[in-house]
């Protein structure tokens, strides 16, 4: 490689400090990685290519990224160190050359209610010392315009103890900015009784209908039956009004249940406690669905969704309120900020207008500050993430970026090229991973590995310029200046879904018909409304299987198996062949290796420090039983069928004694999304991002619903596996399904039959469709940013 010249030379003279420009990687091992050795020039845009699952993150992520920070954490004392999240250093043989490293990673922002993008990118903090000292009237500290600061008061006898006098007498008052009613979340629930038990029904006779519930054995339900408070073998509508008070809103008190001593508290309380307090997205799917069916969240009637109190409403400064503020478009609200004049509040205005512009340069001017940071894709966490960066007086940093272009229509990615230049020109290290061509093409430096996924990467295949990787004989060189060209013929449409009317967030009444029995592209500037369109103005009942970007939840103990239902036909043939319990087979039950719980490895603890992770003795890894790996089916053992490829096991279940329609069904759709090359029991937290869409497409191929809606499924795959993905989607809609597809990907929009365009702009610029049709006709009108950026795709 070019840069590899300078290792070891120096010009005549030239300063000893001035040679470490390069960082060193040897031997590295993580994941899948092979033994991988790099080098790569400091100061410089490197990019990082491959296949989904080569190895690319568990490189710049998991080794370079993760190295640095551990070698950070590590300077600080061993009291401060326990505080902070312990890492283990990577596998690897030599890392040299670091630099403090930056990631900004697609990881969604906390879906806490209370975090919205202006608490997360501290403008609220900002705006709320700004309303402080000029808001009129004037009610308080900054903590009074403060959504998540309840009022506090308090006055009673303390003794403080001071030489020979005391003081006996204290009051303490705390001025906060929350509404009372909604507790600052700007939504209130609303429980519907009706589903939480039959009121014809006693509690004797099994009246509740909540998931887990059970009258005969559940301690909880036991609690109601035998706290004195009702009757455990009157119906619930026969409860006198006391009774019925007690029973739904009863304060916490101890009682006596079967001898021992447990806390009884009013049914509403208790659900709120139980389900509501936790995030919807982690729960199992039978619990989410009572949740969507029992509670509808509804905007809070006293602060109307603002979520401050009457005070913090009322202080304006020139007819605007704090949350009058929160609510504009960020590129509005740095108008407004530019035209204040106040010197004695000079340098916060300044900071505040620099933050506000950055939103604005990085393309999410069309966001609020009261946006609920849970709502945002990983591409907009991700952007919001690079805020706090770009005014940085920081140098020689190592800035670590995944697929910083995701979510951005082709329009705004020049933009983001030039954000990254910039970083770089300051003298730092950019280190990206990425597919998009026009992304590779701004780099100084590309590292692509390979050459296949899974067992089949962790190797490095090229090192150079991009100009060099075209002419590299790689998957990424090969497909590198690949073009989809138009449909000469699309689809007929069999039907359509009417949209009439939609409003959600900034769509401004669009009608629009979605054609059904075709492949569907809805697509825009980031921001223009698409996925308001289509998650939420999509008609209800429309039989909609929907596959978002939302992360799949699971523990190292989760594997696709597990996740895709694959492993419960498994397990009943092995019992079924053996004449024992299913219940053996899993890891996670009756079958686990008693010395490391089915783990297959055991933690060492050494606070601190990194504990130590050694595979368990007992099992050598394999997490069973040696009794459990006795019993055979096909000629295999349970820990063989999961140390097997999806290839590999969808020809073992095919055919032979080992066939087994069940499973070869789930491992076939796994097999079309290209994951072929994973292993069954591979830890979903050793998955990439691309890697666990997919899966979660493949779990939803089997669902039964006839419209599938998709959510950029392209994020995360490779250019040469974005042809897999239109034959993919093809084979659905030949099936008789119809697809709707939110996408930017030009590849994906070329090869639609038809396309819903929204724009002209992001926020209150777009929310309107300015296009329907055909690929061809868009490219030939060129009417939309859309259609002149996919005419020079195709080059027409």
């Amino acid at each position: 490689m070019s840069s590899a010249k300078r290792t070891g030379t120096r010009a005549p003279g030239a300063h000893a400090a001035d040679g470490h420009d390069l960082i060193r990687v040897h031997g590295a091992r993580e994941n899948n990685l092979k033994d991988v050795s790099v080098e790569i020039p400091k100061r410089r845009l490197t990019v990082f290519t491959g296949v989904s699952g080569s190895g690319k993150s568990s490189l710049v992520f998991n080794t370079i990224a993760a190295e640095s920070q551990r070698l950070i954490i590590e300077t600080y004392s061993a009291f401060v160190q326990g505080f902070m999240p312990t890492l283990a250093r990577p596998e690897v043989d030599v890392l040299d050359g670091l630099t403090t490293a930056i990631i900004v990673d697609q990881q969604r922002m906390g879906a806490d209610p209370r975090s919205t993008v202006g608490t997360a990118t501290d403008v609220n903090a900002m705006l709320r010392i700004l309303f402080s000292r000029l808001g009129d009237p004037h009610i308080g500290p900054p903590s009074a315009y403060s959504f998540n600061t309840a009022s506090v008061r308090a006055s009673g006898a303390i003794t403080v103890e001071r030489g020979n006098k005391k003081a006996v007498k204290a009051t303490f008052q705390r001025t906060g900015g929350m509404c009372t009613n909604c507790e600052g979340r700007g939504t209130v629930s609303d429980i519907d009784l009706t589903q939480l038990y039959d009121d014809t029904k006693s509690l004797a006779e099994g009246a509740f209908t909540i998931p887990g519930w059970k009258s005969d054995s559940q301690w909880t339900v036991q609690v109601y039956a035998q706290s004195g408070f009702v009757d455990p073998d009157k119906p619930i509508r026969e409860y006198t009004e006391r009774q019925l008070r007690d029973f739904l809103y009863g304060d916490p008190v101890k009682v006596k249940v079967n001898g021992v001593n447990l806390t009884y508290e009013g049914l509403i309380p208790k659900i709120q406690k139980s389900f509501l307090s936790k995030d919807k997205e982690a729960m199992q799917p039978h619990i989410r669905a009572f949740v969507e069916r029992a509670v509808t969240f509804t905007t809070c009637p006293e602060c109307d969704g603002t979520r401050l109190s009457e005070g913090a409403r009322s202080s304006r400064i020139r007819k605007t309120s704090i949350a009058d503020a929160c609510a504009m478009e960020i590129r509005d609200l740095a108008q407004w900020v530019r035209e204040l004049d106040e010197p004695s509040v000079a340098p916060l205005l300044t900071a505040l207008r620099d933050t506000l512009d950055s939103f604005v340069e990085i393309g999410l001017g069309y966001l609020s500050l009261d946006r609920p940071a849970g709502t945002l894709s990983g591409g907009e966490a991700q952007r919001v993430k690079m805020i706090r960066h770009l005014g940085s007086s920081l140098t020689d940093t190592t800035y670590v970026f995944d697929e910083p272009t995701v979510g951005l229509h082709p329009h705004d990615i020049q933009r983001m090229n030039d954000l990254l230049l910039r970083l770089r020109d300051k003298g730092n290290t950019v280190l990206v991973v990425e597919h998009k061509p026009e992304a590779i093409a701004i780099a100084d430096h590309v590292v692509d590995l390979g050459p296949g996924a899974g067992t089949e990467g962790g190797a490095v295949c090229f090192e150079g310029t991009v100009e060099e990787l075209r002419a590299a004989d790689t998957v990424t060189g090969r497909h590198l200046d690949d073009r989809a060209a138009l449909k000469e013929t699309v689809r007929e449409a069999t039907g359509a879904l009417e949209i009439r009317g939609a409003r959600t967030h900034n769509l401004q009444d669009v009608d629009v018909d979605v054609p059904l029995g075709v492949l569907c592209v809805v697509t825009g500037v980031a921001g223009s409304g698409k996925s308001s369109l289509v998650h939420g103005s999509l008609p209800a009942g429309a039989d909609v299987v929907s596959v978002d970007q939302s992360p799949i939840k699971g523990s190292r103990r989760s594997n696709p198996a597990t996740y895709t239902g694959l492993l419960e036909p498994i397990r009943r043939a092995f019992a079924k062949a053996n004449g024992v319990k299913p219940a053996l087979f899993s890891a996670n039950s009756e079958g686990a290796c008693p010395t490391c719980n089915g783990a297959g490895v055991v933690y060492t603890d050494l606070a601190m420090m990194a504990g130590v992770a050694a595979p368990c003795e007992d099992c050598e890894g394999k997490r069973f039983q040696p009794a459990v790996l006795e019993y055979r089916f096909g000629g295999r053992d349970i820990s063989e069928v999961l140390a097997m490829s999806v290839a590999r096991a969808e020809e073992f279940f095919g055919a032979g004694e080992a066939r087994l329609p069940a499973a070869h069904r789930i491992l076939g759709r796994l097999a079309d999304v290209g994951l072929g090359y994973l292993t069954l029991g591979q830890p979903l937290t050793t998955l990439s991002g691309g890697e666990r869409q997919r899966l979660k497409l493949a779990t939803h191929m089997g669902d039964k619903g006839g419209v599938y809606v998709l959510d950029e499924p392209t994020s995360g795959l490779h250019l040469a596996d974005v042809e897999q993905l239109l034959g993919l989607l093809d084979r659905l809609v030949d099936a008789g399904k119809s697809v709707v597809v939110v996408e930017h990907h030009q590849a994906v929009m070329a090869h639609a039959d038809w396309i819903i365009d929204l724009g002209p702009g992001a926020g209150h610029d777009g929310g309107r469709v300015v296009f329907e049709g055909t690929p061809a006709d868009l490219v030939a009108g060129r009417s939309t940013l859309t259609g002149q950026h996919l005419a020079a795709y195709v080059g027409a």
